[in-house]
């Protein structure tokens, strides 16, 4: 795709959200089903993924991880904003890629020790580019990701998040 093509594609869009900003705020959801021993099977929109525990907790690997998921959803996420900004700017990238790793202690998550958080406590996303560009548009090209990737704003800048429960009668 070239910055013409993706302008015409979005300015209609972005035009209507300037005329009308509710039309901006969309709800994503996502479902999941507990499944054999300690699993959630979670529909993509393209596959079934099975979660289960990590092996570092009891889990047998054969389940995908949901921290290792989280880290690809900031890869996936860094990746197409990446591509978005680089082709609205006119930056040709040859090549990229985008790895993102984070630190676990699993003392917390299992509560082994209360003084040990839950959760990475460390993530590094990292980009190799493959590009002609200046060290200036480089700059330019990894602020803007930074500034509109949904994943990384959103664990950078985390939300309120609410727990809602629902009990069904038998």
């Amino acid at each position: 795709m070239n910055a013409a093509k993706l302008k015409s594609l979005q300015a209609p869009i972005k035009e209507q959200y300037r005329n009308e900003p509710k039309a901006a705020m969309i709800t994503l959801r996502a479902e999941g089903k507990i499944g054999e021993g300690v699993t959630c099977s979670v529909a993509t929109g393209k596959a079934l993924v099975e979660a289960g525990l990590h092996p570092a907790s009891g889990g047998n690997g054969l389940s995908a991880c949901s921290g290792d998921m989280l880290l690809e959803s900031l890869v996936a996420c860094a990746g197409v904003t990446l591509g978005a900004v680089s082709t609205a700017l006119e930056i040709p990238l040859r090549d990229a890629t985008i790895r993102a790793e984070g630190d676990l202690d699993f003392r917390g998550t299992l509560g082994v020790s209360k003084e040990v958080p839950v959760g990475f406590q460390n993530i590094r996303l990292r980009f190799d580019l493959d590009t002609d560009a200046t060290e200036e548009q480089i700059a330019t090209l990894l602020k803007l990701t930074e500034r509109y990737c949904v994943v990384y704003q959103t664990l950078a800048q985390p939300p309120k998040i609410e727990i809602l429960k629902s009990k069904r009668d038998r």
